[in-house]
Order: C-alpha cells, then sequence, then structure tokens
C-alpha cells in the first residue's frame, strides 16, 4: 500500500499475530515516514505482552478482552488464534467476551451511579445478573482482573475501585494490577492506529 514493510512493522504485527501484509492505514504511513512512533509502539507491546507478573496466556487473553471491548474483528480473530496456540480453550475464549459484554453495562450503569452521586440511585438494586462472576472458568482472580483492565479502559472510577480491591483481596500484587492496565492502555492505542 505505502511501500516496503519495515523490519519493525513486520515484527509489531507479529506480535498480535497479525499477518505482515496486514495494511492499516496509519501504521503504513508511519512505517513509509520510518516515523519513530511505530518504534514506540513496537515497543511498548512487545514489553506490555510480556511483563513478567503475566503468564503468556494471560497477557493474549487481555489484548483479546481490549480488542473485543474496541469492537477490533481482525485484532479478535488473530487473537483468538495466538490464544487457542497457547492453550486457550473456547470456553475461555467465551468466558473473556462475556466479561467484556458484562463490564461494558456495569460501566455505564455504575458511571452513571457516580455521576449522579444520589443516595436514591444508589440504593436501586442494579438489577444486571451477573452469575458468570460467581465461579469463572479462568478463575476468579483472574476473571477481576479482565474486569478491572476493561472498566480502567471504559472510565469508570467506582467499577475500577471495585475491582482493583477484589484483585487485591485474591491475591494479586499491585505490579500485576498494573501490568494488566498498562498491558490494556497499549492494545487500545495500538487498536487507534489499525
Amino acid at each position: 500500500m505505502f511501500g516496503t514493510v519495515s523490519e519493525t512493522k513486520n515484527n509489531l504485527l507479529a506480535e498480535v499475530n497479525l499477518p505482515s501484509t496486514f495494511e492499516s492505514l496509519f501504521l503504513d504511513r508511519l512505517n513509509t515516514a520510518d516515523h519513530r512512533y511505530i518504534k514506540d509502539l513496537k515497543i511498548n507491546v512487545s514489553n506490555a505482552l510480556k511483563a513478567q507478573t503475566l503468564k503468556e496466556k494471560e497477557a493474549i487473553l487481555l489484548a483479546l478482552s481490549v480488542a473485543i471491548n474496541e469492537k477490533s474483528s481482525t485484532l479478535i480473530t488473530a487473537l483468538e488464534e495466538l490464544a487457542k496456540s497457547k492453550g486457550a480453550e473456547e470456553k475461555e475464549l467465551l468466558e473473556v467476551a462475556s466479561c467484556v459484554s458484562l463490564m461494558n453495562a456495569n460501566n455505564v450503569l455504575y458511571r452513571f451511579r457516580h455521576f449522579m452521586d444520589k443516595e436514591s440511585y444508589n440504593n436501586i438494586p442494579a438489577g444486571v445478573r451477573m452469575s458468570i462472576m460467581m465461579n469463572p472458568v479462568l478463575g476468579k482472580e483472574f476473571f477481576e482482573l479482565l474486569s478491572l483492565v476493561i472498566s480502567a479502559i471504559n472510565g469508570c472510577e467506582m467499577c475500577v475501585t471495585s475491582h482493583e480491591a477484589s484483585v487485591k483481596s485474591h491475591g494479586a500484587t499491585e505490579q500485576r494490577i498494573f501490568d494488566a492496565v498498562r498491558l490494556g492502555a497499549v492494545i487500545k492505542s495500538f487498536i487507534t492506529l489499525l
């Protein structure tokens, strides 16, 4: 599309299982210009996916949750294939998608409560069924970590606070939490250029 594909772009695409032939208006323009940001983005994606506190499959599933949240169908397909190659089962992939869907409902509802800051709204039962949270196939700690990342991306302060406390209560360190949220932020920034 815009000239030859650089090694940096190839490596960036390989990190998320996209083919070197993948075309993207902004990635290709950055590549053609040999712009320093494409190098930064490759390093950011690589470092975020390889955080020491996250297992490889966990990092890929977190990235997948962001792709689902941001409705990036190309990246969803690529990350699902990559997750399967790292041992993810269909029920785990479906749980990631279900978690993202549930968090989107909760994030809207609880952001509304936070914005309104009225006791009357806070006392009304949420009325959103959340049985998936009770016994997740990915384990409670990781499900809460997924919930936290999506809530951070969606900007729900109440949900972020609640899920951060829950993840910690299930044994996660603050470094693991930070690494997961950073991964979510970096993948969202990558998707912006797809």
